[in-house]
């Protein structure tokens, strides 16, 4: 199985090896050389195991997912190591390339959070900006579920996989066969993708720029091929509206896309996750919009914004139009884990700042390809709570959590409250442990605040950070064992946690 994913990457390293030729870039090179080893020992590992016993359990699922994803990430990194060499001297003053930086951005891509270790992208060789934007591409739906689209004849026992790599409260397929599934996922998110790109060149982006951030979208990721990332087309506010309404495709849970593609209206507006998802963003851009509008000076979040007016005191003050397009895309960035930026939400109203941090622990729908906790079990834990209190009351009643109009069994309440503990403890530990390991500013409460804000984003695929790692900022300055800290978080959070850490437990090894 490892030496197929292998197969698979490397045939999408291949593809980025044309992009290099294009723009006679010598790189191409190590891209040629990464995807020809990542390819051979792919092969060489397939054909030596392929008769191998596939008869897949649990256990072995979440050993494959696991181990693929670490296997993934470390492959990831050669078109970055092996085009090292061929990068002219100024790229690499500036943007350090060692084992360190390629496996933390090729962690960030695969687990499509998008914090980059990067000081300029723009002068980065294109093909290796393309396979940067493509390990989010790929990350977002999934490398194992990619497998089972595409590789439907493997004999093994497919549904364990997906449910390790996909988990989430639901097990709601669009067909029986969970081959059929992920085809149909794929297939939805190829489609989406195309359709941005398509308008996202006709807004006014280049292609290049359109295929990277329609990968980048799509799989709520975040990586740019500008510095500025969105920021860069605030003169163009088209581009801003049509990356916001991906971004919350990217937040919907994908089976609710096929029933819109189907005309099935009803099974998605009596969906109780994407109602609430819908309502959170609809009640906080407003919020967002008022404040900015009436107490934000914008040209302080370190970018260019036109639609700045100036009140009867002399104070600078945003327009409707501009105040609504940064609140709904700061939002729906945070919201989806996507982590694009069109201005630096940090420099606005403290008020603000705590409702974006707070966002970052929401994440977006189960069955989505964002981060974060999933709203469908925010929504259960609320329910289970409210609930609690009534059999406080009436303890001899039997009061269920319903769902849709469904009673839920215990076991999924108790794997949320599982799920909800292990991740606000993993998050406050994170925090302490960034704040011990990374600690380079005298003022302690700045320095807690950023590390606070680095575990959220890591933990929860998220992208920005707070204080000195804030939106317009990066990872370049932590330490080394800070971004390993880092990837760990990043890894465990794509898969939500049980996946990867059941693996440290002794039961798990047992027969």
């Amino acid at each position: 199985m490892l030496g197929i994913l292998l197969i698979v990457n490397a045939l999408f390293m291949l593809s980025c090896v044309p992009v290099n030729l294009y723009y006679n870039e010598a790189s191409f090179k190590g891209m040629l050389s990464a995807a020809l080893i990542t390819g051979l020992l792919g092969c060489a590992t397939f054909f030596t195991f392929k008769n191998a016993k596939k008869d897949i359990g649990k256990r072995e699922g979440y050993l494959i997912v696991s181990l693929g994803w670490v296997t993934m990430a470390l492959f990831g990194t050669l078109p970055y190591l092996l085009s090292a060499e061929f990068l002219s001297t100024q790229v690499l003053e500036i943007n350090t390339i060692n084992l360190t930086n390629a496996f933390f951005e090729v962690m960030s891509g695969y687990s499509t959070t998008g914090a980059s270790t990067l000081n300029d992208i723009e002068i980065m060789p294109k093909g290796l900006l393309l396979w940067r934007s493509m390990t989010h591409w790929l990350g977002g739906m999934g490398i194992i579920v990619l497998t089972l689209a595409i590789l439907p004849l493997l004999g093994i026992g497919g549904m364990q996989l997906f449910i390790a790599e996909a988990p989430g409260i639901t097990a709601d397929k669009i067909h029986p066969r969970i081959t059929d599934t992920a085809k149909r996922l794929w297939l939805l998110y190829v489609i989406l993708t195309c359709l941005q790109i398509v308008l996202l060149f006709a807004a006014g982006m280049n292609l290049f720029d359109a295929v990277n951030h329609s990968f980048s979208t799509i799989a709520s990721g975040g990586f740019s091929t500008k510095n500025a990332s969105i920021a860069y087309w605030n003169h163009l506010p088209l581009i801003q509206y049509i990356i916001c309404v991906f971004m919350f495709f990217s937040g919907m849970n994908f089976i609710l896309i096929y029933f819109l593609f189907k005309r099935k209206f009803k099974k998605i507006f009596s969906d109780a996750e994407f109602l609430h998802y819908s309502g959170i963003v609809i009640i906080l851009t407003i919020i967002s919009t008022l404040i900015v509008h009436y107490y934000t000076d914008l040209e302080l979040t370190s970018v260019v914004h036109p639609g700045v007016n100036i009140d009867e005191y002399g104070n600078k003050i945003f327009g409707w139009e501009p105040s609504f397009r940064h609140s709904l895309f700061t939002i729906l960035s945070i919201i989806t884990t996507t982590g694009f930026v069109s201005a630096d939400f940090t420099q606005w109203a403290p008020f603000l700042t705590a409702v974006y941090f707070t966002l970052m622990f929401v994440g977006g729908s189960a069955g989505s390809t964002s981060g974060g906790v999933k709203i469908i079990r925010h929504i259960i834990l609320i329910k289970n709570s409210w609930y609690e209190f009534k059999r406080l009351v009436h303890p001899h009643a039997i009061i269920p959590v319903r769902l849709g109009g469904k009673t839920l069994d215990k076991k999924v309440i108790f794997h949320v409250m599982a799920f909800f503990i292990a991740y606000i403890v993993i998050f406050m530990a994170a925090t302490i442990i960034l704040t011990f390991i990374d600690f380079t500013d005298e003022n302690i409460s700045n320095e807690f605040f950023s590390s606070m804000g680095v575990a959220a984003s890591t933990l929860g695929n998220v992208g920005p950070g707070l204080g000195k790692y804030s939106p317009v900022n990066n990872f370049s300055e932590m330490s080394a064992i800070g971004k390993w800290f880092c990837s760990f978080l990043m890894l465990i959070g794509r898969l939500e946690i049980f996946t990867i850490l059941i693996l440290f437990t002794p039961f798990f090894w047992k027969k």
